[in-house]
């Protein structure tokens, strides 16, 4: 905004207010301020009418839910006073545990903000993310997942947060569960079997449990997210 604002351009008529303190018609920017919330986020989009905070605003979860520009946005003071994520944590109080946990995206490490994964101001999509899909915007950043591989990991190509927790886990490389228990989820013991053990196999460094119980997936199947050779079923070269 180029031009010179004043008090009357958030608040209203304060001239009126001065003059007669009880009367009650000027924009007050508090939780329980008594203004409406849609009227004190209206008086902010005159002037921040981008198509950045316009376009998705009416119909994103943080509207539909009563929040309006100044519960995450402040007035007067400048800009950065307080870090998005301590402010994004006033509410999301679940994803300030989870970005505590030993494995987590280095939001606390201040690496990554809440605003690199979601616009805030509404998107089209599930969980405000700002691209079209989960795995569109995981790749943005771990490209080398992508591909195109021959042998395709299907709950990949499918969703990354089949295997992984976004914000953090208590297992290692946010995996939703620990291996094996994340890959027995789909390859259960009717449909993915283990070896049956031979005492004669010669099959060193392993043992009837983990060819059992798949204790040892990752030690065998590396190429979990894909491989080139279209036979291998993600098998380490």
């Amino acid at each position: 905004m180029g031009e010179q604002h004043g008090c009357q351009t958030c608040h209203g008529d304060t001239d009126a207010h001065v003059a007669d303190p009880t009367m009650k018609n000027v924009l007050v920017y508090q939780a329980k301020g008594g203004s409406a919330v849609d009227e004190l986020s209206a008086k902010c989009l005159a002037c921040h009418d981008s198509d950045t905070h316009m376009a998705m605003w009416k119909m994103s979860k943080h509207s539909r839910n009563d929040i309006s520009c100044f519960n995450c946005h402040t007035m007067h003071a400048t800009r950065g006073a307080v870090d998005q994520p301590t402010k994004c944590f006033t509410c999301h109080r679940d994803i300030k545990v989870a970005v505590n946990k030993q494995s987590h995206h280095p939001i606390i490490e201040n690496k990554i903000k809440c605003s690199d994964c979601h616009n805030t101001h509404g998107t089209a999509t599930q969980h405000m993310i700002k691209d079209d899909t989960v795995n569109q915007l995981c790749y943005q950043c771990h490209a080398e997942k992508r591909g195109p591989f021959v042998w395709e990991h299907s709950p990949v190509e499918e969703n990354c947060l089949i295997c992984h927790s976004p914000h953090g886990s208590r297992h290692a490389k946010l995996l939703v569960e620990k291996v094996p228990n994340v890959c027995q989820d789909c390859h259960d013991w009717s449909r993915h079997p283990g070896t049956p053990y031979d005492a004669n196999a010669g099959f060193t460094g392993s043992s009837p449990s983990n060819r059992f119980f798949a204790r040892s997936c990752l030690n065998c199947h590396g190429a979990i997210h894909g491989s080139a050779n279209f036979e291998n079923h993600g098998l380490r070269q």
